[in-house]
């Protein structure tokens, strides 16, 4: 008998991204909407065997309770923090990840995002749109700006994004520093470029601060007001991990009080970010010293490739009595 995946998200990306194995081809596949109701869910996927949920998709405790046969939650992506994965530990039920996958794409964003901050890019497309080119120009020549090359850059967490945005870098012939829980080993240093150092170190010492911690208790919001009292005032925080890492209103009140110079953000919380949002709501001429992009770092088609032939594989893994691979909620 075939397997039953539901599906929480986009059903045509699911279908785009589909590696149509002859496994995944054979298996009974329900699509649901992102955040639909506990009982719309229920009512289409009770009896699935398998969840493929979007990484910012609600996975309610509820839900897995009233779902017997189910086995393991998968990321699409790498996120898993607002599934219920404690519960899901507790009955027995996967959830996996798919870790590594969004790597490559995330340190471009990242190193994008540093690249536009250092040149005021958001400023500078409007400009020319409004035909105030040599204006911005002129003014940018006298104030001075940067290059990548010139910036100590120091990434907070050390784990694969970070490793790869590392590596990237050292094109740029920056000095990269790291603050991690744990510090690599000399052979990990040495291949991506770069060197430990206490956290607060690491913020006093940085031009350009990167955050790639995930979601925790420990983390959440640990960018706040002394995060940012123990950056340089000329500093630029990048944002390409998670918007809960960031207190907003600390954030807005550093950039409109001048204790760093601004902020690349990929990811913002609450998403989808609303129109009062303390960040989209600077002043002028503040407002120029924020530049977002929509959360696109991992979302390219390569990684959606390589994350649902992960998963697929994951499930195969499972149905043959094995154990599967990038377990995060300890079972």
């Amino acid at each position: 008998m075939a397997v039953k995946v539901l599906h929480l998200g986009s059903q045509k990306r699911y279908e785009t991204y589909d590696p149509h194995t002859p496994f995944s081809d054979a298996a009974e596949k329900i699509y649901i909407p992102m955040n639909a109701p506990l009982e719309e869910i229920l009512a289409a996927g009770s009896d699935a065997d398998y969840i493929i949920a979007d990484a910012v998709t609600y996975v309610p405790a509820a839900l897995v309770e009233q779902m017997p046969h189910l086995k393991m939650i998968h990321s699409e992506g790498v996120a898993f923090n607002s599934f219920a994965w404690r519960e899901a530990a507790q009955r027995g039920v996967y959830v996996c990840n798919c870790k590594g996958a969004n790597a490559a794409a995330v340190a471009e964003q990242a190193v994008f995002l540093m690249l536009a901050c250092l040149r005021n890019a958001g400023e500078g497309d409007r400009a020319v749109r409004e035909g105030r080119q040599i204006e911005v120009k002129e003014r940018m020549m006298v104030e001075g700006f940067a290059e990548l090359g010139d910036c100590t850059v120091g990434l907070v967490g050390f784990g694969a994004i970070a490793k790869e945005t590392a590596k990237r870098l050292a094109a740029f012939d920056c000095r990269v520093v790291y603050y991690a829980r744990h510090q690599a080993s000399p052979e990990e240093e040495s291949l991506c470029h770069a060197t430990y150092l206490p956290l607060d170190e690491l913020l006093a010492q940085s031009d350009i601060v990167s955050l790639h911690v995930p979601v925790t208790e420990e983390t959440t919001g640990m960018a706040d007001e002394r995060f940012f009292e123990a950056m340089k005032n000329t500093a630029w925080l990048i944002n390409t991990a998670r918007g809960e890492i960031v207190d907003n209103d600390a954030l807005a009140a550093a950039i409109t009080g001048g204790k760093i110079a601004g902020a690349g953000i990929d990811t913002l919380a609450p998403e989808p970010v609303q129109a009062d949002h303390p960040l989209v709501n600077l002043p002028a001429p503040y407002c120029d010293r924020v530049f977002f992009s929509p959360h696109i770092g991992g979302v390219t088609s390569t990684m959606f490739k390589k994350a649902h032939r992960n998963i697929w594989a994951n499930i195969e893994r499972m149905e043959r009595g094995e154990r599967p691979e990038n377990i995060c909620n300890g079972l």
